[in-house]
């Protein structure tokens, strides 16, 4: 061989690597066939059912296009919730009329479809998600409907149709703003609790990350409290008024609380701190009760708890309650509030294993620091009504209030 000579492969074929050709895509023709297979049964949903189920149309490719014609009666124009210029049907969802009744059959149909084919069940969410995010190209009719719809589908527990899917996609600031997500969600409320208790319709808030944020369904100009329960008392939704406005004063206690709890534990001086919690009680328009446990709870969680040494624990504890007494003192004002404050201890330290002992020197200590009178401490003693822990608490307080009594006589 020359030294010029470049070296071959002898008898060595080189093989091309195959390449996947796609099938040309027909969505026209799958929709066209789709919507026949309605027009041929008449709209009797069983026989539609029963005709997918032996045909050999494409649904995997698909998917989306069998739920647009569905919903609508056809496929979508691009960009567009409208039927594009194809065969259209007049059995669907939007050509229902907007009750539970004319909408269910679609809801079970849809359901048996989602069996056969589980695979659909990413396309129903696409095109739930799609035509929710543009309930504005609907007509107030139409948007009726697919909250009906949407509804029952939860009612009914159709697969492929996350909360998260419904809320979300909703809450653009446009359709906020019209008003259009007001009244979608409360046909929806309305719709779903026919057959359905308050508790299962928050499980599905709490799933759609909006069991806190109610509010935000209101346009930003009418967002305050007064008007959701306006609004919502107006469509007949005053369980939901009230689960509203129970939260909203469950926020307000969590933040009272951590504010003191902060102050507590920076050790703030009293009368700041009496300052501010006297505010934060009026703002928050606190019923007395509450404004009992609030403050106790903010004190106690500021206590460092030393572990399982019981000296050091109730040490801890009865500090605490020197250190604070002028704050309880100036909040427990009546009769009412002081005998509530002895069934808020004598809870925690019914509930707190490491306390159990402590009930009575706390509560003796409250009456030397006079935030607890006597008669309140003689009533909870003879009358007392909470059963939790009442007789090892009463067997620990007796020798404080034998010596209460004799002092009472002696006067």
């Amino acid at each position: 061989m020359s030294s010029k000579e470049k070296p071959t492969l002898g008898g060595t074929r080189i093989k091309t690597r195959k390449r996947n050709i796609a099938a040309p895509l027909d969505p026209a023709a799958f929709s066209d066939a789709l919507v026949q297979i309605y027009l041929d049964s008449a709209g009797d949903l069983e026989l539609v059912a029963k005709s997918l189920e032996s045909s050999d149309l494409n649904f995997s490719r698909y998917g989306d296009i069998f739920f647009e014609v569905v919903f609508i009666g056809g496929r979508t124009q691009t960009g567009s919730v409208k039927s594009d210029e194809g065969e259209r049907h007049p059995y669907s969802i939007i050509d229902c009329e907007p009750t539970r009744e004319a909408i269910l059959p679609s809801v079970v149909y849809i359901q048996k479809i989602l069996r056969r084919k589980a695979f659909l069940i990413k396309n129903l969410e696409n095109v739930t998600r799609r035509f929710l995010q543009s309930l504005e190209l609907f007509e107030e009719n139409e948007r009726k409907k697919l909250a009906i719809f949407t509804a029952l589908a939860f009612s009914q527990k159709l697969s492929g149709l996350p909360a998260d899917t419904v809320f979300q996609p909703m809450l653009k600031d446009n359709l906020v703003a019209k008003g259009i997500v007001l009244t979608f969600v409360t046909d929806f409320f309305n719709e779903y609790l026919v057959e359905n208790s308050l508790d299962d319709l928050i499980s599905i808030l709490r799933r759609g990350k909006m069991e806190d944020k109610l509010l935000e369904f209101l346009p930003p100009t009418k967002r305050t409290t007064e008007s959701f329960a306006e609004h919502f008392t107006k469509a007949g939704l005053t369980a939901l008024v009230e689960y509203n406005e129970r939260k909203i004063f469950e926020v307000k206690l969590k933040e009272i609380k951590a504010v003191l709890t902060s102050q507590v534990t920076e050790e703030i001086n009293v009368d700041e701190v009496i300052e501010t919690v006297k505010q934060q009680v009026k703002d928050a328009k606190l019923p007395e009760i509450e404004v009992v446990h609030v403050i106790w709870d903010g004190i106690m969680n500021a206590v460092q708890w030393s572990g399982k040494n019981q000296q050091q624990n109730s040490n801890a504890v009865l500090r605490q309650v020197k250190t604070w007494a002028p704050l309880l003192n100036s909040l427990c004002r009546s009769g009412n509030m002081e005998m509530e404050l002895m069934y808020k201890v004598q809870m925690q330290c019914y509930e707190d294993a490491k306390l159990m002992k402590v009930f009575p020197e706390v509560v003796r200590s409250l009456y030397e620091l006079d935030v607890l009178a006597e008669d309140t401490i003689l009533h909870w003693y003879r009358k007392g009504t909470n059963p939790k822990g009442r007789q090892t608490f009463v067997k620990g307080l007796e020798p404080f209030v034998n010596w209460l009594e004799e002092a009472e006589e002696e006067e």
